[in-house]
């Protein structure tokens, strides 16, 4: 949608914030690359096509693994900073956690 010339600055920095929201929710659901924050998975469960690479990345000062429940696939303790991937091949539910906070999970779903 084009914006009108004369539409002033604050009005559109306001616009722009607004929109901001939309455009990073839409963005992330597209995403392959799940964090590891505040002792958490972000985002919780995602949804990829088969053949996906999905990329952990742990972004705690404390190290975090990524471990599927059954045993399909399992990194190390990973640094701040460091990360971790594995290509989801075959539609299904894979359920994950870190084995150092047990607390934290996640699911990929892949269709």
């Amino acid at each position: 949608m084009p914006l009108p010339r004369s539409l002033p600055a604050a009005a559109l920095a306001a616009l722009l914030c607004a929109l901001t929201p939309a455009i990073r929710a839409d963005s992330a659901a597209a995403s392959t690359i799940v964090l590891a924050h505040d002792f958490m998975f972000a985002p919780a469960e995602l949804t990829v096509p088969a053949g996906s690479t999905v990329t952990w990345t742990n972004k705690d000062d404390e190290p975090h693994t990524v471990v599927g429940d059954g045993g399909l696939f399992r990194s190390g303790a990973l640094d701040t900073g460091e990360s971790f991937s594995f290509r989801f091949a075959q539609p299904g539910t894979y359920r994950y956690a870190c084995s150092i906070h047990p607390r934290m999970t996640g699911t990929i779903v892949v269709k």
